[in-house]
């Protein structure tokens, strides 16, 4: 869609570039702000994203000069090699990190979760059997005030 056929929705616009409705003149949003699909990570957890990030991308560049300078049989090879496997291992360090930094967030924070239908209906019937119990603690044997009036032959007056 071009920018003229975003502009074009059937009411005249006006010299300044608003669209003007009815004599009353609405200025065009440049910024529509919609929810995100997901929520923001911790930021624990994005600071190791961003270290992996950064860890990975030198050590596939590292990996490419190595191979570029073997290719072409510079003097350079052997060390890039040598410092490719390191940084593979570092890189390596660093995805896990991630993961580590992930799942100790969740743990000491929580993690926002639905029950599903069958927790909730389990919970249901623990709250039943719950309330059963106590109404026949209530009304047991030794029974509430009721019982113990019809013993004793008091009255309710």
């Amino acid at each position: 869609m071009s920018t003229q056929e975003r502009g074009s929705t059937g009411a005249p616009v006006g010299a300044a570039g608003a669209d003007v409705a009815g004599g009353a003149r609405i200025p065009r949003q440049l910024w529509v702000e919609e929810p995100a699909a997901r929520r923001r990570m911790p930021d624990a957890v994005r600071t190791a994203a961003v270290r992996a990030v950064l860890a990975t991308s030198l050590t596939i560049i590292q990996a490419m000069i190595a191979f570029l300078s073997t290719v072409t049989g510079s003097w350079l090879a052997f060390p890039m090699v040598l410092s490719s496997v390191a940084s593979t291992v570092v890189a390596t360090w660093a995805v896990l990190d991630v993961w580590v930094t992930r799942q100790v967030w969740n743990q000491r924070n929580g993690v926002v979760s639905v029950p599903s239908s069958t927790a909730r209906q389990m919970r249901r019937e623990r709250r039943r059997a719950q309330k059963a119990a106590r109404a026949a603690d209530r009304d047991g044997p030794a029974g509430g005030i009721r019982d113990r009036l019809k013993a004793d032959g008091l009255s309710r007056a």
